[in-house]
């Protein structure tokens, strides 16, 4: 009985990881459908007083933490406790450094376009479905981390699913960001 539970145990992994694909995938086609409407909509034009540098600088913000996202996974699997603790503190200091961004250009926004305007209900909506998908992110990186210092040992280089599945949740809601920035702020 105890031959079958490494084969079982790999199964499961691959049962989580299709899971986690497939609510990656329907979560996709919400933010396409926002997407789309956007350029659907174009006849509402991107405002001038959009502010342009601080939604790269955020962008930029949110794509290093994907880098430190990334690092963590990657210390998490060699075992490197330390190394996936820091870049996890890393990846959500930089999240609430983004969400801090996304506020400051929500009060910009509320004065110069706001919800009631064809502009101001795409720039609310796409922001706010993407900021809330931050928010759920953070949390969940935040019960890893917790887990991680409550549990010495929590995550080895064979039993990381719970980092890797955060991590892979983490970069679908940055690689998110990467076509709701140019669809904002680029698109005239």
């Amino acid at each position: 009985m105890a031959a079958m539970e490494p084969a079982y145990a790999e199964n499961r992994l691959d049962i989580n990881r299709l899971g986690l694909w497939l609510f990656i995938l329907s979560e996709s086609f919400l933010f396409l459908a926002l997407l789309v409407s956007r350029y659907y909509l174009l006849v509402f034009q991107r405002p001038a007083e959009l502010n342009q540098p601080l939604g790269f600088a955020i962008s930029i913000v949110l794509l290093l933490s994907s880098l430190t996202a990334y690092r963590c996974e990657t210390a998490a699997a060699c075992g490197n406790e330390k190394m996936f603790r820091r870049n996890m503190l890393f990846t959500l200091g930089l999240g609430g450094l983004f969400l801090i961004g996304v506020a400051i250009e929500w009060i910009e926004g509320f004065r110069f376009f706001p919800p009631s305007r064809g502009f101001g209900i795409l720039f609310f909506t796409l922001t706010g479905f993407h900021a809330f998908h931050v928010v759920t992110g953070l949390a969940a990186l935040l019960v890893v981390y917790v887990m991680s210092r409550t549990h010495k040992g929590r995550y080895t280089p064979g039993n990381y699913w719970g980092v890797e599945a955060v991590v892979k949740y983490w970069h679908f809601v940055d690689v998110a960001w990467v076509f709701i920035f140019p669809t904002l702020y680029l698109v005239s």
